[in-house]
Formats: structure tokens, sequence, C-alpha cells
């Protein structure tokens, strides 16, 4: 079974008669009662609980020698932790107990010599217990929810610090992988060889193109797609040999993406470009375009050339492996592909939403076709 703390309150008056009747009425209501006989003895009863006793609730008189009851409520309010405070006085004079309450007693109310007022006292001091309980509980609970709050911030702070660093270290390999596939197609004695390698280097590149994004942006949650194209067409030129890709221009709009989708963006970009480079201009460099406008949630990437178009000579050797990655990708991206007929080189227009459809849309869009 629990056992019950007795409370202490502590009466500060300069009244010893009057006191002793608090004594007894109280104790007789289950409290224990230390009495003091100035504000400034009280103050120092209060500053001394840890070593002389808890007081639980202050009953304070207004009227004493040296502090006045108002004067000792300032010292008690500015002590931490201090006891709740009933303010007691045998005035009738309203205006002290408006400033009392709004110096922060608890309640106020007005004492007779006789002791009649001690039931009063008793409600006054359960009250004033009760809402500093409940105080402590308010208190308690806030600064629990602060440091829950603090915890997920530092538990946030760290994921995304652990994911910057992944997407480092996963961006470095895919570089140095990329970049023994560029040295390996530079050596390289045969046309099909090199032209696979460099076809590989470009995929890698563009998936490390994406984490390096994501290392170096605020958000890990999206790309930025203009930033994230503009950098993967500059790889592209770095690696291109001779001036094949000299007249390659990207025009994007500033889009955000999740970084999946971007994957397979660069990876169709990629695709179609190398394409572009390798048939369009047989006879040497041509331009070659690739932009991105959005159309309300949809986005349209088009990348064009002005070359030979269907006048283009089947390559013998060909294993229509760029095709299949860029049917792949579409499908990821649940991306519509078509050529533009209208087009006198190649246009190839690739349309698809910003954000992936939900399952209930995406069936709803299907039987809908």
């Amino acid at each position: 079974m629990t056992q019950h703390r007795t409370p202490t309150l502590l009466y500060i008056d300069d009244d010893d008669a009057l006191a002793r009747l608090v004594d007894r009425g109280l104790t007789r209501r289950g409290y224990k009662v230390v009495h003091a006989a100035s504000g400034e003895e009280g103050l120092e009863r209060i500053r001394n609980a840890s070593t002389q006793g808890c007081i639980d609730v202050v009953a304070l008189d207004q009227y004493m020698p040296g502090l006045d009851g108002l004067e000792t409520l300032e010292q008690i309010m500015a002590i931490p932790d201090a006891p709740p405070v009933v303010f007691v006085t045998a005035s009738q004079d309203s205006s002290i107990a408006v400033t009392a309450l709004k110096a922060g007693a608890a309640d106020y109310l007005v004492k007779d010599v006789k002791g009649d007022f001690i039931p009063l006292l008793h409600v006054a001091a359960e009250g004033a217990l009760r809402q500093a309980e409940l105080q402590r509980a308010r208190e308690e609970a806030e600064a629990e929810i602060h440091a829950s709050r603090d915890r997920y911030a530092a538990l946030a702070a760290e994921r995304e610090l652990l994911l910057r660093e992944v997407n480092h270290r996963v961006g470095n390999s895919l570089q140095i992988i990329a970049s023994l596939l560029h040295l390996q197609a530079s050596s390289a004695a045969q046309d099909e060889v090199k032209a696979a390698l460099t076809n590989a280097m470009g995929r890698v590149a563009a998936v490390a193109q994406v984490h390096r994004r994501l290392y170096t942006s605020q958000d890990l949650k999206s790309v930025m797609l203009n930033q994230y194209l503009d950098s993967l067409l500059e790889d592209l030129r770095r690696s291109a040999e001779g001036n094949r890709m000299s007249r390659l221009t990207v025009k994007a709009e500033p889009i955000e993406i999740d970084p999946d989708r971007a994957v397979a963006v660069g990876i169709i970009v990629n695709e179609l470009v190398m394409n572009a480079v390798k048939y369009a201009y047989p006879d040497g460099a041509g331009p070659i375009h690739v932009e991105l406008t959005s159309q309300g949630e949809d986005l349209l990437l088009s990348i064009t050339d002005d070359g030979v178009g269907d006048n283009v000579k089947a390559d013998p050797r060909s294993t229509g492996m760029g095709q299949r990655i860029v049917a792949a990708m579409a499908s990821k991206l649940d991306a519509t592909v078509e050529r533009d007929p209208n087009h006198s080189g190649t246009r190839i227009l690739l349309r698809f939403r910003r954000t992936p459809a939900v399952s209930g849309q995406a069936n709803s869009a299907a039987a809908a076709s």
C-alpha cells in the first residue's frame, strides 16, 4: 500500500496565538505546520528546505514587522521551485488581493482573530497543492516533449549525415568505375569493344552524378533536374572523342524530382545522346539538343538532332541494348516515348509525371485507356 507523505505548511505571521490556532486546526486535517514569525524568517526557512525539511505550501500574512506580505511574496516567487503561496490578511482591501494574485499567489483569503478562517485555509492549501502538482506535471510533460524533439532532431541530423556520407562514397566509387571504363575504352583496339565500354561508362556516370548531386545538396530527398542534366552532359562532353559533342546543348527548367526518377531520366538522356552521336551525323559532329519543360504535373523531355533521321544506315553489329535500356527506364517512370514524325532529323519525346502516380490512380488511368 502506498504511503502518502504528510504535507508541510509554512505559516508566516507575527501573531503567535493565531499561529497556534492554525497549527491545531491544520494538524487535525493531516498537515504538519511550521511557524515563522516574520518574512525574513520564512524566506530563510524556504531557502533551507533541503536541510530543514521540505515546505509544500505557504500561508503568508500581509501586515508584519520588517518585510510585509507582498514584499515577502515577491522574494518567495524568485526562489527556484518555490512552494505555492496562499495570501492571508485581515484587510478587506481588495487591491491587496489583486496585487498578491498578480504577484504569483495561488489563492487569497481574509483571516479573523478567532481562527474561523482555518477551514477555508485548509481548502485553499489543498487547492494550491493540486495546482502546483498539475503545474509540475505539465512542466515535466513539456520537458519530455522538448527532450523527445531534441532526440529526434539529433537522430535526423545523424541520419542526414550518414546519407550524405553514403552518397559521397557511392558517388566516388561509381566515378572510379566510370574512369576505369574510360581508360579501358581508350586502350581498346576493336571499335565494338570501345563503343561498348564507352556506353557502359556513360551509364555508370549518369548514376554517379545523382549521388554527387545528393551529397552536395541541402535536400537529400530530391534532385534539381536542370543542374543534374547540366553536369551529366558536361561529363559526356569531356569523355567524348574529338569534337563529336561540341554542339551538345541543354535547356531545362528548374524542376525537383526524387533521386530514383532522376537516375532513370539521366540514363535515358545518356542513351539517346550517345545514339545521336553515333548515328545522326555520319560525316562529323552536329547539333544535339536536350530540353526539359514542365506542363502542369507532367514533364516533357526531348532529345533532338538535325541528322539523317530515317535515312540512317542500320548497323549489323548493333545489339539493341540502348533501346532496351530506354524502354526499361521509361517503364520505371511510367513514361510514354514517341518519335516526332514532323521533325526532319530525329526528335524523341518522353512524357512522364513529376511524381509517381499512386497505384489507384495508375489502375484508373489504365482502365480508362
